[in-house]
């Protein structure tokens, strides 16, 4: 697909969205994460749309991650919430959610609120923790922006979780008495889980979390110049540093174990998120 006919995509899914939610006006968007699908079940009176009906949405086909757009009111105000991505190790195509992120914008959305299961390379940060990203870092080598075009393909990346958002962030986990974590995210392709040598590596790095998503929707969402925040939920510790074997039926378990305290702050948060 042509970025021209990605836009226009974008634009079609728009206006197929606003046919079936009438006058919402969602300026707030939030990406669920493996294992964080039901947080979408807390929106009140709200329309599922599955992406197999939007134009270039991906076909997502990892567990855990749903493949539904869900419309509806969070603490009083109208959210799109995403049940799933689709991530790199799927197709080898680091921009697969630029489509979404366009319709997104077409939507009206101006906020992105990010959230993913990671694994913890802070022995004091176990599953079931919550870590706000303030930073990340590459590991891949792969961009979405790759192969766009124009001088908006150089995009400043030096705030690219908003500085704003995260006080809001603080000020919501502070509210609702919840440890709330900061740290870098480190982004790897997977699928494969990290080796005992590349945690130790990420870790020198000043990496506090590793992960197989993200990263890409944050560059494409800062390209289009969406407002950015994003939360991880901790499900282990990395590969090396514990004595637990790693795999995507444990990452979606101790996800679960999470989301309540990632709801909550959620919740607390989007009375002020812009």
């Amino acid at each position: 697909m042509t970025r021209k006919s990605g836009r226009k995509s974008a634009g079609g899914n728009a206006e197929r969205i606003r046919s079936q939610i009438g006058d919402r006006t969602p300026s707030l968007a939030i990406i669920l994460g493996s294992g964080l699908g039901s947080l979408a079940d807390e929106l009140e009176e709200r329309v599922m749309i599955p992406y197999a009906e939007l134009s270039g949405w991906p076909r997502v086909g990892v567990a855990g991650h749903g493949g539904e757009l869900a419309i509806g009111a969070l603490a009083g105000r109208d959210v799109v919430m995403l049940k799933g991505r689709a991530h790199y190790y799927e197709h080898g195509r680091p921009d697969g959610m630029r489509t979404p992120i366009e319709t997104l914008l077409h939507l009206g959305v101006r906020t992105l609120v990010l959230t993913n299961a990671a694994g913890s390379l802070r022995p004091s940060v176990g599953a079931g923790s919550v870590m706000l990203i303030t930073d990340h870092i590459v590991w891949s080598g792969m961009n979405p922006l790759i192969g766009d075009e124009g001088d908006g393909r150089f995009v400043d990346l030096r705030d690219a979780y908003d500085p704003a958002l995260c006080e809001i962030f603080r000020r919501a986990a502070a509210a609702t008495k919840t440890m709330l974590h900061e740290g870098v995210y480190m982004w790897f392709s997977g699928p494969s889980f990290e080796t005992p040598a590349e945690i130790r590596a990420a870790r020198i790095l000043g990496a506090d979390a590793v992960g197989m998503s993200t990263v890409p929707e944050v560059i494409l969402a800062r390209r289009l110049g969406l407002q950015v925040a994003a939360l991880s939920a901790i499900t282990n510790l990395g590969a090396g540093m514990a004595e637990e074997r790693l795999s995507h039926a444990h990452t979606q378990a101790q996800a679960e174990r999470a989301r309540h305290t990632l709801s909550a702050v959620l919740r607390q948060a989007v009375k002020e998120l812009p």
